[in-house]
């Protein structure tokens, strides 16, 4: 565990040190209000609950794109610019390694979270806002941004570069949201199976009213943990 915190720090220092980290979370932001203004607040009268609840809907897009380019390098760069010999020749396992890694995008995701706060806050100008709501909204898209970024890491690990490992996370990710399209149009079972396999819609949409199920927060921690164990094969 120690050395996959040292891998963790690292990693999240390299997030700060250059501008990517900064354009993650300003693109994040500013893409976030504009969906809140519009969309959102929109121009019809709403109960604070579904200001709220469409904003967790957006952002969830926005939890989910940001995972992807925090994960989409953290392999793919190590061996695209050889320094992933380091880690090979080093005494960390493969699972501290993508553990590791994975942490760091973590956090990062924590962050942009965290500095989107001021957003639902708006909503007290003129409304009330719940935290049971507002704590269930976060956690989902905590737990949204952890499946992503363990999805996109397993695309780091098994492409030859960034550009690749992009496109591949990118489509795992369209796969995992087309098959919620796919459960309206296919017949039972099917229809059962994709509905439960896909990442949005039946396991996101109680959260974003402030529900919290046992069974959405176990399938998104099987879903993150099964791709970093991928990872690490």
């Amino acid at each position: 565990m120690g050395k996959s915190l040292l891998i963790a720090r690292r990693e999240l220092g390299a997030f700060f040190t250059t501008w990517m980290g900064y354009i993650i979370i300003a693109a994040g932001l500013l893409i976030d209000g504009l969906l809140f203004q519009s969309f959102a607040i929109g121009s019809e009268p709403k109960f604070s609950a579904k200001v709220l609840e469409d904003f967790f809907y957006f952002a969830s897009g926005i939890s989910m794109v940001a995972g992807l380019f925090l994960a989409m390098r953290l392999v793919a760069e190590e061996r695209q610019s050889g320094t992933i010999i380091l880690f090979y020749t080093s005494p960390v396992t493969e699972r501290q390694l993508i553990y590791g890694k994975f942490l760091s995008a973590l956090i990062f995701s924590l962050i942009l979270h965290v500095v989107s706060l001021y957003l639902p806050a708006l909503i007290l100008v003129e409304g009330k806002v719940s935290l049971g709501h507002l704590g269930a909204g976060y956690t989902s898209l905590v737990l949204l941004g952890a499946a992503a970024i363990s999805i996109s890491l397993f695309a780091s690990t098994i492409a030859p570069n960034q550009l690749l490992a992009g496109i591949l996370a990118s489509a795992f990710l369209v796969i995992f949201l087309v098959l919620w399209m796919l459960s309206d149009v296919t017949d039972p079972p099917f229809k059962e199976l994709f509905s439960y396999i896909a990442i949005h819609n039946k396991h996101f949409t109680p959260f974003s009213r402030g529900v919290i199920n046992t069974k959405d927060v176990v399938y998104y921690l099987t879903l993150t943990f099964c791709f970093l164990e991928f990872s690490v094969r």
